[in-house]
């Protein structure tokens, strides 16, 4: 018999009786009156995630293309302008792309399920300067039994992933506030993402608000660390040791093989 029953099994079956008018529950076996519908286990995903969180700036991209598996960006599932769901920054009229109210957690969960259980999956692709998704792209993991999901808001699905069996690991890029600042303006100037103003504005705010950020992304269950002690648990993972609760990756003084390693591929250099 399955994991679990319909409730029109549960219904028709009593462990307190034989089943039979009359009959006695020390009695006869009735098991053939109960009515029970087996719901089959959901098989396991060929593939898992590797959710990569860390504040706007702290290099996730690059650290995640340096692994050399393939990557689902997440700020692709922001919301677009002109919703009215969008959240503001407290005491202005920014939006506030800050929150986990400006991006849709459903749409990046369903993503990630499918790429766990079929390899391939369609995404938005976002334009952050128009705050607007201008088409539809097909992502495809193929048969890695790894990838990395990166952005901000990756900490907030890390719950939902682990209750779903698609789990690797989850990690929080951490760093000095200060560079994570002059990291992230020169980023979002050289991409034209807003406006100057806005920019300042923005950036100014996380530098202050960074630790902060972190300490939640962390009670979200995404260990924090540096980009090596990151490396050394993207290639854990990628070699299928699956972390179930944080733990240290190798001290220092201790070797850490890039994750591509780990899959026999080439490690992919990019610039922070």
């Amino acid at each position: 018999m399955g994991d679990a029953v319909s409730a029109q099994g549960i219904g028709a079956c009593d462990s307190g009786s034989t089943g039979i008018p009359g009959g006695s529950p020390s009695r006869g076996n009735a098991s053939h009156w109960c009515s029970v519908t087996a719901i089959p286990a959901q098989p396991a995903p060929a593939t898992r995630v590797l959710l990569l969180a860390g504040p706007s700036g702290s290099g996730k991209s690059s650290l995640a293309a340096r692994t050399g598996l393939p990557v689902l960006r997440l700020d692709d599932f922001y919301k677009e302008a002109g919703d009215p769901t969008l959240p503001l920054v407290e005491g202005s009229t920014d939006i506030d792309w800050d929150s986990p109210r400006s991006w849709d957690a459903d749409a990046a969960v369903a993503a990630i399920e499918e790429l766990c259980r079929t390899g391939r999956t369609a995404v938005p692709v976002y334009d952050i300067a128009t705050s607007a998704r201008t088409g539809h792209d097909t992502f495809s993991v193929g048969r890695t039994p790894l990838f990395v999901a990166e952005g901000i808001f990756a900490a907030d699905v890390v719950a939902r992933c682990r209750e779903l069996g698609l789990l690797a690991d989850a990690i929080c890029l951490r760093g000095r506030p200060g560079t994570t600042f002059r990291r992230r303006l020169l980023r979002d100037l050289r991409e034209g993402r807003k406006s100057v103003p806005f920019l300042l504005r923005r950036g100014w705010r996380l530098m202050r608000a960074e630790r902060g950020i972190v300490s939640r992304q962390a009670r979200l269950g995404a260990y924090p660390c540096g980009r090596d002690e990151a490396l050394g648990r993207v290639a854990a993972a990628a070699a299928g040791r699956r972390r179930g609760t944080p733990e240290p990756a190798p001290g220092r003084g201790h070797a850490v093989p890039p994750a591509s390693a780990a899959l026999g591929a080439r490690t992919a250099e990019s610039d922070v």
